[in-house]
């Protein structure tokens, strides 16, 4: 065991939990109306809760485990044969798979932004459990956990390079969200705008905070290519702010809070998977591009598509993840057939897996709430809680 590099990973789990609680929450919960901000917040704490019941019983297996190169058994299910000092390369492998844990966290909790403001609770803790063991998990057994994507596999010795999670957690999550916002059909009210701009704010900096872990974190190291990742990260979040804030600019004519903050998030999710491959000055190329394709991308869904992909996953957090994941061959720390042929195979296991199981799950229960109880907010409907004393 390393000491220096435990201590980081450990620093770094809990930068990753802060993304998704609260960052992630504060960030989707500022953005919907004001009558559905406390459900927002409680979809995304009964997910983190959820998630890491599932992930210590068969989710990190499942992902990590030696199996074979699609999944990776069940002989890790609740750690089992995991104790305090065994290793995984320098660290505990407890801490690993604690942070492991908060990436299985974020990925399920970043789909919710599809399908505010109109889904069934209980669809959304069904839907996401299933989701994360039967989509997630694989996923990151292929490309992570020694798996068919990785080096080795079915691409050769070079493998798929995904740093920290730009097929494994963007496309995923991404995809998995524009499904589900067809499938259960647009909000009544679609141009709401957001009720608190301050709190979308407030959420994106806590992200843009945790994720330092998060792709710092995935070097599991305390070293230089930790501190490059971070500083690759950090470039490419700065850089995308100022271009789609440009953009907006020559487009609409003004530069919002709104968008500048989106535009953080597309930087931050566009440079994940190349951000231990690439270094200051393609960030910044990846930034640059990341804020004004993934604005167009917003553009495009919202204008010329009847999906109602309420909080633009797909447009943001899909389109950088793809976007980004096909940078690192751009940039030559990866083949082009490896990279493609993964994001390719992944897309269509995570479509044709979250069809099933939101197919399943329809059978057994609504995939959204009645007119009425939308109407109302899910706050009070769902929760018999309201954030705020007004008729908002």
């Amino acid at each position: 065991m390393n000491a220096a590099d435990t201590a980081w990973i450990m620093t770094a789990t809990a930068l990753v939990l802060l993304m998704s609680l609260p960052g992630l929450a504060m960030f989707y919960g500022g953005l919907v109306r004001a009558r559905n901000v406390l459900s927002v917040f409680t979809q995304c704490f009964a997910i983190a809760a959820l998630m890491s019941v599932l992930w210590l019983l068969a989710g990190y297996s499942i992902a990590f485990g030696t199996g074979n190169g699609f999944w990776g058994g069940l002989g890790h299910a609740a750690l089992r044969g995991v104790e305090a000092g065994t290793l995984k390369g320098t660290l505990p492998e407890v801490l690993f798979f604690a942070f492991q844990m908060t990436f299985a966290i974020i990925t399920p909790a970043l789909i919710v932004g599809a399908f505010v403001e109109r889904v069934n609770f209980a669809f959304v803790l069904a839907f996401s459990g299933l989701w994360m063991l039967l989509v997630y998990a694989p996923v990151a057994h292929w490309i992570w956990g020694g798996g068919m994507l990785s080096d080795g596999g079915i691409f050769g010795a070079i493998g798929t390079h995904d740093f920290a999670g730009g097929i494994v957690v963007h496309e995923t999550a991404g995809l998995a969200a524009l499904l589900l916002a067809a499938l259960i059909g647009p909000r009544r009210h679609r141009t709401t705008p957001p009720h608190s701009p301050g709190m979308v704010a407030m959420g994106a900096g806590m992200l843009w905070v945790g994720w330092f872990g998060f792709n710092g974190g995935s070097q599991l190291a305390a070293d230089g290519g930790a501190a490059m990742a971070i500083t690759a990260t950090h470039i490419s979040a700065a850089a995308a702010s100022l271009s789609w804030a440009a953009w907006e600019r020559i487009k609409f004519g003004r530069a919002s809070l709104v968008g500048i903050v989106t535009g953080t998030i597309a930087g931050l999710a566009s440079i994940t998977p190349a951000s231990g491959y690439v270094g200051p000055l393609a960030a910044l190329a990846i930034g640059t591009i990341a804020g004004v394709l993934c604005q167009e991308a917003v553009n495009l869904i919202r204008n010329k598509t009847t999906i109602d992909d309420t909080l633009d996953v797909f447009a943001v957090h899909g389109v950088g993840g793809i976007f980004g994941t096909i940078m690192v061959a751009v940039f030559g720390a990866g083949s082009f057939v490896a990279q493609f042929g993964a994001l390719a195979l992944v897309g269509l296991w995570t479509l044709g897996m979250s069809w099933l199981i939101a197919r399943g799950l329809g059978f057994i229960m609504p995939l959204r709430v009645d007119r009425e109880a939308e109407s109302n907010g899910l706050d009070l409907s769902t929760h018999g809680e309201r954030a705020y004393e007004m008729n908002s």
